[in-house]
């Protein structure tokens, strides 16, 4: 006769170090017999017997890592009423680490930490001018040669309502030395910062099962990019159902760009480590990415040397609001110990402490307790259904090269049902490191039906890279049953400055001799005199 068993007690919660939590709660608990159909026939059934578990595994406190140690004790026969104690009772071990929210990350281009105006006391400014006359505010020229547009000095007149106020001189001065006027220009000196766009979130954790039977320990891991795993031994069945919580605090950031300090020389992009004081999260309507639009992240030539009115406007107008300014303003709060506004540290917690975390990629920790679903299957009960199994195999797997960051791989997968009979499969990938993690994907196949699937690959570097990825295929009894290996190219993302392209460089020198430099005083005579008596003005 057919014995029948019920789970009715699980045994006690151990807490382990600082990563607990306090309970568990069984959700369902129930017997089935599980029988897989490889067939039409419905004679040729192969049934296993298995306890089913669905438990709620609670992560700890401010979403932290979580272990639970659980027994199943003691069993009750239907046929008679008893309890029936294990000989050899199943230990089941869970840990469950942090849970973080991982962002994608476009690049859109780099930025000027503090774009500078310089001005030049001078006589004879123009826009033709060279460094032995308006220093600094010399018109720029790229690395082949070419003039920056909008790149030259900008000439007012002295007097004390100019943008810098200054001494016109005496009668004598302007006769021998020419009108007085001011040079001005925009530079930027310094520290660069990338500029990413933020996209969508995925959830992120890992959850370890180990059922240990005497001497015997299996063993599996879960995952939102891998919810449904046998162990080797095909002991112990794991699906990850889902989470109940309403993940009311994590929040979203496609309104914002994420910027990050660059290291090293221009269109070298390095490490940038863990320094996460300088990461910060601002709106994008704080950017133009054009450079057109003054007192905003972005600035440049154009738009400082298009302001209206540029002589009567006050020094340092158009070049407000950058991002130096917003760090200055976080500094301020938390030397009066408030939280900043626009920094990622202080702001979150675990910042990009998700595994493989690459260059430029960012994540979270989740602080609210996530609870997770799982359901597990040890041995057999009363309740009878028919899952249809066939075999499949994968006959293309392709990723096309593309640029790192700035645009995201895409992987196409085909299959097949090679077998008789209508069944469900999923599709998982194992890939090389440096690759975001991806969601497995599930489908139903009839008999001899082909299914191109594809999935979105982010790398987590900008640096031109090889990668690997295996797809693997699943039957509808979570065991592989083809796998397929894939190798792809990333090329390097390509560093954007916008319109803030010039590298800053010091002024030019030049060394007179003794009789140029008679021939120079002679010349500024002659043209301050001609000046003098022509009208003529700096502008």
């Amino acid at each position: 006769m057919r014995r029948h068993y019920e789970v009715i007690f699980l045994i006690f919660c151990i807490f382990l170090s600082y990563f607990t939590v306090q309970s568990i709660e069984i959700l369902s608990k129930s017997k089935l017999e599980r029988c897989e159909k490889a067939s039409d026939s419905d004679n040729d059934l192969n049934c296993t017997r298995k306890i089913v578990l669905n438990m709620a595994v609670p992560s700890g406190s401010s979403g932290g890592e979580a272990s639970i140690v659980a027994e199943i004790a003691e069993v009750e026969e239907n046929a008679t009423d008893l309890m029936e104690t294990v000989r050899v009772p199943p230990v089941i071990t869970i840990n469950k680490t942090a849970a973080y929210a991982l962002y994608e990350l476009t690049y859109i281009r780099d930025v000027a930490y503090k774009p500078e105006e310089y001005y030049v006391k001078t006589r004879k400014c123009d826009r033709d001018a060279g460094a032995n006359v308006v220093k600094i505010c010399e018109r720029l020229q790229d690395e082949n040669g070419h003039i920056i547009e909008h790149s030259q000095p900008l000439c007012c007149p002295c007097g004390p309502q100019r943008r810098v106020p200054s001494s016109c001189g005496n009668f004598f001065d302007k006769l021998m030395k020419g009108k007085a006027n001011t040079a001005h220009c925009v530079r930027f000196p310094g520290d660069w910062f990338h500029v990413f766009g933020i996209g969508q979130r995925s959830m992120g954790f890992s959850v370890r099962i180990e059922v240990k039977t005497g001497s015997k320990v299996s063993e599996v891991t879960v995952g939102p990019e891998n919810r449904t795993v046998t162990s080797k031994d095909n002991f112990l069945r794991v699906n990850l159902i889902g989470d109940f919580v309403g993940y009311s605090n994590i929040p979203s950031f496609e309104d914002f760009y994420l910027v990050i300090p660059r290291q090293g020389e221009p269109g070298q992009p390095q490490d940038l480590g863990r320094n996460f004081s300088m990461w910060m999260l601002l709106e994008r309507v704080r950017f133009t990415l054009d450079g057109v639009e003054c007192n905003k992240i972005g600035v440049s030539y154009e738009a400082f040397s298009g302001q209206p009115n540029f002589c009567a406007s006050p020094f340092w107008s158009c070049l407000h609001n950058q991002l130096w300014n917003f760090h200055d303003a976080d500094q301020n709060r938390i030397r009066r110990k408030q939280l900043p506004l626009y920094g990622v540290e202080g702001r979150f917690e675990r910042i990009n402490q998700h595994p493989n975390a690459g260059t430029h990629s960012f994540s979270i920790g989740i602080t609210e307790v996530l609870n997770t679903n799982l359901l597990i299957e040890l041995t057999a009960d009363d309740i009878e259904y028919v899952y249809q199994r066939s075999p499949g195999k994968l006959l293309s797997f392709t990723i096309p090269t593309f640029e790192a960051l700035t645009q995201f791989g895409v992987a196409t997968v085909s299959a097949e049902n090679i077998g008789e009979v209508e069944a469900s499969y999923s599709l998982t990938f194992d890939c090389s490191r440096g690759v975001s993690l991806m969601e497995e994907q599930f489908f139903i196949l009839k008999p001899n039906e082909i299914t191109i699937r594809s999935f979105k690959i982010y790398p987590t570097t900008d640096k031109a890279a090889r990668y690997v990825c295996a797809a693997i295929l699943k039957d509808s009894g979570f065991n592989e049953i083809d796998r397929a290996e894939c190798q792809f190219f990333t090329t390097a993302t390509i560093l954007d400055n916008g319109s803030q392209i010039a590298p800053f460089l010091p002024p030019k020198t030049s060394v007179n001799g003794f009789f140029e430099s008679i021939e120079n005083i002679w010349n500024r005579i002659w043209e301050g005199l001609v000046d003098f008596i022509t009208g003529k003005t700096c502008r």
